[in-house]
């Protein structure tokens, strides 16, 4: 406690406390703006952190950490395309919730939860970083590739309209990461020789282009129709109940924890992030819900599941940062960095032997969070303003802001080309009802699975390895559990809705066609 203390009255030093907060204000632009990842707002924060003693730089950085992941949710409620890769869940929800006229209840809904989420996820972070962490490196490739399978089987929950279509979608998205170098050897394939897919195609310039692209050019249809003007109508105050928000998300206990368990146990795994998470998280309130088909509907069931679990990441990510020094995911790499440059070697006794450095991160963290509520309820009334202007004006604004977040990524053209590939892919799968999440869920873990599966066959040929592992053969089983499991609520849903009664005077579409 004494500790606590100290490091407390270290990070509220009038410098420390102001360096915290721009981190923190940098993470919410550049987690709100497509593109602009949390990553890349770090590394271009990691330079001024260079002249400041160790709890000064590591406290703006774990600003910039809980700061992006709360605003990536903005852009993902108010525009439809995700700022960050562990808000895409938070769209499939909170897009549609602030399209109905509640764009206030919406986006409180992702903040007030991710905070939660992240406090909650603050206490294993601090009273058992090692042990939590050890387990973590005990998995190897097998049992990698067995929870990315596992996450692949939400391909079937993301499926809402036609299973067949989901399938087809998730299986696109997987050979897509099959073009280019693989991920272990770096042999090009699949390039036809082609300099443009000699790399392959990035993940964030497809995901803007597919969920950001793909909107603008469905809203800039419907422009003619007043459908899009009704929209920006609704969109006129950011104005709720904090209240009735928090009571909202606190009637949900068993989704808020449970989303919580899972985002701080994949934040802890090495290499995976809360892309994974955020979509695991999404797909298990789905399965525990007594109505899963309103998911997807503008419910708050979705934003709460996606938000906690994302904020509990960074405390995941952390404890295998600190306890290890290994990194959980590329922003940590990054503090990673950050501790070396500074002299520290984090590891098994880095809690102990920089101690005044461990629990002013501990004391940041949980700082942070209160912070970005702070910081977040002051500014969204200009973010407000910009989602409800003309939709002439705000649909070019997007584009461009898409195409640079696509550019800025290496600084190449063939991101941009790649943007606008994916982005008139995406908008002809809206036309003819092919689902988004299940390609970018392939696309997601294409790699990985390839990766970790070679890894696990180069490292012993004995196949069965993948069922016989403890971890390994729980999660293969989970997965067909959970793919299994989505079919019979499909079904299950089907059997309902023809069983109910028709109202009086309702009529079919076919009735209406004929």
């Amino acid at each position: 406690m004494d500790l606590f203390l100290s490091s407390l009255g270290a990070i509220l030093d009038p410098r420390t406390f102001f360096s915290m907060s721009m981190g923190i204000i940098a993470g919410l632009v550049g987690g709100a703006i497509p593109g602009i990842t949390i990553t890349m707002t770090i590394i271009l924060t990691l330079p001024f952190t260079f002249g400041m003693d160790p709890v000064q730089g590591l406290a703006t950085m774990v600003g910039v950490y809980v700061g992006g992941e709360s605003g990536g949710l903005v852009s993902a409620c108010l525009i439809g395309i995700p700022g960050t890769p562990s808000a895409i869940a938070t769209t499939f929800d909170g897009f549609p919730m602030a399209r109905k006229g509640e764009p206030g209840r919406a986006v409180w809904l992702g903040i007030w939860a991710s905070i939660l989420g992240g406090l909650l996820a603050g206490v294993p972070l601090v009273i058992g970083a090692t042990q939590l962490a050890r387990l973590a490196v005990s998995f190897g490739p097998w049992e990698y590739f067995s929870l990315f399978i596992l996450t692949l089987s939400i391909v079937a929950s993301l499926s809402e309209q036609s299973l067949v279509k989901g399938l087809i979608a998730g299986t696109f998205g997987l050979l897509v990461t099959t073009i280019g170098a693989d991920p272990l050897m770096a042999v090009p394939r699949l390039t036809f020789g082609w300099e443009f897919l000699r790399s392959g195609f990035p993940f964030l310039p497809i995901l803007i282009g597919v969920f950001g692209l793909s909107q603008i050019m469905s809203d800039v249809e419907k422009a003619g129709t007043g459908q899009a003007e009704t929209r920006l109508e609704r969109l006129t105050s950011l104005r709720v109940s904090h209240l009735a928000v928090i009571k909202e998300i606190l009637a949900q206990p068993v989704n808020l924890i449970r989303s919580t368990l899972i985002g701080l146990w994949i934040g802890i795994l090495p290499a995976v992030g809360g892309s994974a998470a955020n979509i695991l998280a999404y797909d298990q309130a789905k399965k525990g819900s007594r109505y899963p088909e309103r998911f997807g509907t503008g419910i708050p069931d979705g934003i709460i599941a996606s938000e906690s679990s994302n904020n509990a990441n960074i405390g995941g990510s952390l404890i295998t940062m600190m306890a290890f020094g290994i990194p959980g995911d590329a922003v940590t790499a990054v503090m990673l960095g950050a501790l070396i440059i500074h002299g520290i070697q984090p590891g098994p006794y880095f809690i102990t032997t920089h101690a005044k450095v461990a629990y002013g991160m501990f004391v940041a963290y949980f700082l942070a969070h209160f912070l970005t509520v702070l910081y977040e309820w002051a500014g969204l009334r200009f973010a407000l303003r910009v989602v409800a202007l003309p939709l002439h004006i705000l649909s070019p604004i997007i584009l461009v802001l898409c195409v640079i977040g696509s550019y800025a990524l290496n600084n190449i053209i063939e991101n941009v080309w790649t943007f606008f590939l994916f982005g008139i892919l995406g908008y002809l799968m809206v036309k003819t009802a092919f689902p988004l999440a299940p390609l970018i869920l392939g696309v997601i873990l294409g790699d990985q699975i390839e990766a970790n599966f070679i890894r696990a066959i180069m490292t012993s040929s004995d196949w069965t390895l993948f069922f016989t592992r403890p971890w390994s053969g729980a999660m293969l089983a989970l997965s067909a559990f959970s793919f299994g499991y989505s079919l019979w609520q499909r079904r299950a849903a089907r059997r309902a809705a023809r069983a109910a009664p028709t109202p009086v005077g309702a009529e079919s579409d076919a009735d209406l066609e004929s």
